[in-house]
């Protein structure tokens, strides 16, 4: 059974526009313990929402986790961790955080709960909620 993610990015370093264009990538930079405890327990066909932080805050795309995780090539800290993703598609419409915030089915999200947090858990719930505020069928 598949388990879902959101990891967030700063568009003007990576966007998911970036991601779609490549189709799939290393996705790479985490530090945070926590961040890497969920990165590490990704597995290929979890669902991923791809949230942009900075100016926009939204939830913008859908991707898929198409590796387990595995040491950061591009590092020599071993703690370190990327798996890699494969873009599904943007949401016809970006989910604003504050929208997020608002909804009580989102009350427990870790978007909401801890803001820095770049790689996060959903549930199958939440995860197709956000779809579905974003416009997909």
């Amino acid at each position: 059974m598949p388990s879902y993610w959101i990891v967030k990015t700063e568009p003007s370093t990576y966007s998911y526009d970036d991601l779609a264009r490549q189709k799939t990538a290393v996705w790479d930079g985490v530090k945070n313990n926590l961040a890497l405890k969920h990165l590490r327990q990704m597995n290929p066909g979890d669902g991923v929402l791809v949230y942009h932080t900075g100016d926009e805050k939204a939830v913008v795309g859908v991707a898929e986790v198409t590796s387990e995780a595995y040491p950061d090539p591009k590092q020599k800290d071993p703690k370190l961790a990327v798996v890699d993703l494969r873009a599904v598609g943007r949401l016809p419409r970006p989910v604003p955080l504050a929208e997020i915030k608002k909804d009580r089915a989102f009350a427990d999200l870790a978007l909401v709960r801890i803001g820095r947090l770049s790689v996060m858990p959903a549930s199958a719930e939440q995860f197709r909620r956000l779809e579905k505020l974003g416009g997909m069928k």
